[in-house]
C-alpha cells in the first residue's frame, strides 16, 4: 500500500450512488392490526423483515408506501435490547480489538491507535490520526482534532479515518507512522483510528448496522417503562411505545438475496439471471454495506458475487483497478470475519447473493 503525507489541495467530495441506486430495499405496507412481535412473524414470512430504514432515501420511500388513512403509527423493525460495542463507522463489527492492557477503560468512546495497540479516551479530545484513501493509501494528517471532526475531515478529502481490522492493517499503520513521525513513542503517533463504542440500546430486527434514527423531538421517552419497540407517524417521526400495541406495519423486501444453494460462479450467474436479475455486483459502498448486512445468512464461508470494481479486497487478493473495464468477473465475499473479498477458483460450490432490481 502507498503512504502518503497530507496534500494540502483538498479533494472533492463525490456521492457514491445515486438516489435510486441508493433504495436497496421495497417497502410493503401491511393494513392489518397486529402487535410488533406478530408484524415481525409476518414479514419474516412474506417478504424478508420489518421494514429497516438505513438512510433518509429509504425513510422517503418507506413513506410513500404507507396509506395513512386512519391510521395513527405503524410499526417497524427497530427494536430495545441493551446493544453496547465497539463497531467501525462503517457499520462493519470489530471483530479484531488489540486493546493495551488494562484497555479498554469503559469510561470513553473513541478509539486510538499507540504502539500498536488500541485506548479508549473521550472523542473531545484532540489528535492526530489517519485518513484512508483509494487512490493514495494511507494519510497522516499532522493536525491535532476531536474524533468527530477528524472523521469529518477524511470523509470530506479522502474516504474515512483509517480502520485498523486485522494484524497486517495494523502493520501499515505502524509502518506510516514510523516513516512521518520517526518513532512510535512520540505523543504525535498518538492518532485516531474509526473504531468507535455504540450506547445504542435499539436494534433492528434484520441484525442490520444501520445506525440511522430519526426520532421525533424528545423521543424516545420510555414513558412509563416498557416502551421497547418503534412505530412511525404520518410525518415519518419515530416514537418508542409499548410491543403488545396493535398497530398496521411496513415489510421489506431485500433488493439482494442469498441464495443458500452450493454452485460453480458460473452456475450461480446462470441461476441469478434466470430466476431474479443478476449476481450482485458492488460498484459503491452503500452496495457493499447492503451485502455486509445480508451476507450473515449464508451457510459457506464465503459467497459469490459478480464485477467488483468499488475495492474491498483482502490482502494478497483481488486484481488491477484496470480489471474494472472487464464485462463480467468472478469474486467472493467472506460471510464472517470483516468480510473482505477473496479470490475462489470459479468450480469452487459456494452460497451466492442475487439482485433483484
Amino acid at each position: 500500500m502507498d503512504f502518503s503525507r497530507e496534500a494540502a489541495q483538498s479533494l472533492s467530495f463525490t456521492a457514491l450512488c445515486s438516489v435510486s441506486e441508493c433504495v436497496q430495499r421495497q417497502y410493503h405496507f401491511i393494513n392489518e392490526r397486529k402487535t410488533w412481535t406478530e408484524a415481525q412473524r409476518y414479514c419474516r414470512e412474506k417478504y424478508t423483515d420489518l421494514a429497516t430504514v438505513d438512510h433518509m432515501n429509504d425513510m422517503n420511500e418507506l413513506k410513500k408506501s404507507v396509506n395513512y388513512g386512519g391510521v395513527q403509527f405503524v410499526w417497524i423493525g427497530l427494536q430495545k435490547t441493551g446493544r453496547d460495542e465497539w463497531q467501525w463507522s462503517s457499520g462493519e463489527a470489530a471483530l479484531y480489538l488489540n486493546w493495551a492492557t488494562g484497555q479498554p477503560e469503559g469510561r470513553d468512546d473513541c478509539a486510538m491507535m499507540f504502539n500498536g495497540t488500541f485506548e479508549d479516551l473521550p472523542c473531545s479530545d484532540a489528535r492526530h490520526f489517519i485518513c484512508n484513501n483509494t487512490n493514495t493509501g494511507l494519510i497522516f494528517v499532522n493536525q491535532l482534532k476531536s474524533w468527530r471532526d477528524a472523521q469529518n475531515y477524511c470523509r470530506q478529502n479522502h474516504i474515512d479515518l483509517v480502520s485498523v481490522r486485522n494484524q497486517n492493517e495494523s502493520e501499515q499503520v505502524e509502518q506510516l507512522i514510523n516513516i512521518v513521525v520517526g518513532t512510535t513513542n512520540s505523543p504525535k503517533s498518538q492518532v485516531w483510528i474509526n473504531l468507535f463504542r455504540v450506547r445504542d440500546s435499539w436494534q433492528w430486527s434484520d441484525q442490520s448496522n444501520s445506525i440511522f434514527r430519526y426520532w421525533d423531538t424528545g423521543e424516545p421517552t420510555n414513558s412509563g417503562g416498557g416502551e421497547n419497540c418503534t412505530a412511525v407517524n404520518a410525518q415519518g417521526k419515530w416514537f418508542d411505545v409499548s410491543c403488545i400495541n396493535q398497530y398496521s406495519f411496513v415489510c421489506h423486501e431485500d433488493k439482494l438475496i442469498v441464495i443458500r444453494e452450493n454452485l460453480t460462479w458460473s452456475e450461480a450467474l446462470r441461476y441469478c439471471r434466470q430466476n431474479h436479475v443478476d449476481l450482485v455486483s458492488v460498484h459503491s459502498e452503500e452496495i457493499q454495506r447492503r451485502v455486509m448486512n445480508v451476507v450473515k445468512r449464508a451457510s459457506t464461508a464465503a459467497v459469490w458475487l459478480e464485477t467488483v470494481c468499488y475495492q474491498n479486497w483482502a490482502p494478497g487478493n483481488g486484481t488491477s483497478e484496470e480489471d474494472c473495464e472487464d464485462a463480467v468477473r468472478s469474486g467472493a465475499v467472506q460471510s464472517g470475519g470483516d468480510q473482505r473479498w477473496i479470490s475462489r477458483p470459479e468450480h469452487d460450490k459456494l452460497n451466492f447473493i442475487c439482485s433483484r432490481y
